[in-house]
């Protein structure tokens, strides 16, 4: 095999035994040694390829979220149908919302995530978007409309035990709950102004 196939099949592994591993020990609880032989390879590759165990988190989040920004369309004109393809999404990538929750507590406090500029980059897009799509100009508001959003489309996935005390068996109907938020996104919204009833 080449040298450059083989690195990049290395990193490969490592970004997916480190996404396993993030994904159920958090960044403290990891162990490099466990990434290591989940991915085959000696430790020293780790550290060769990301520099340290914080920074492999960092390209794992960095990959995961690259992925769902690959797959899930801007919210446009329909918040409501974007939050629950989002909520989908979390549904169907539990090692996301788990990644989200381990970066949340590590970083607690701090002002600067690494690679923020990108993740800033991404939601200036989502929030032009969703201004665009109900006919506003981009502001804090519709950003902060963008971050309830999401926010609504991950706390399914994210407290699955509060769906359980709350909803007793329904909280196992996904889909039901999918579609309540959307509904509940469609009416909190206002209809574009371009499009609204004079």
């Amino acid at each position: 095999m080449a040298p450059n196939v083989s690195t990049a099949a290395t990193r490969a592994a490592l970004l997916d035994a480190a996404r396993e591993e993030f994904a159920a020990y958090g960044i403290a609880g990891a162990r490099v040694d466990r990434i290591a032989e989940r991915a085959g390879v000696n430790k020293e590759r780790i550290y060769g390829h990301f520099g340290n165990k914080e920074k492999l988190f960092d390209a794992v989040i960095t990959e995961a979220l690259d992925e769902l920004t690959a797959q899930i369309a801007l919210p446009g004109a329909d918040p409501a149908a974007y939050v629950d393809r989002l909520s989908a999404y979390y549904a169907e990538h539990p090692q996301l919302v788990r990644l989200l929750m381990w970066e949340a507590l590590n970083y607690r406090g701090q002002e600067l995530l690494p690679g923020q500029e990108v993740r800033v980059e991404r939601c200036a897009r989502k929030n032009a978007s969703l201004a665009e799509g109900l006919g506003q100009e981009p502001s804090t508001g519709t950003a902060r409309t963008m971050f309830l959003l999401t926010g609504l489309a991950l706390l399914p996935s994210m407290l699955p035990q509060l769906a359980r005390i709350m909803l007793g068996e329904e909280a196992s109907a996904h889909k039901d709950m999918r579609e309540h938020v959307a509904a509940f996104v469609a009416a909190a919204l206002p209809p574009p102004r371009d499009r609204a009833a004079p």
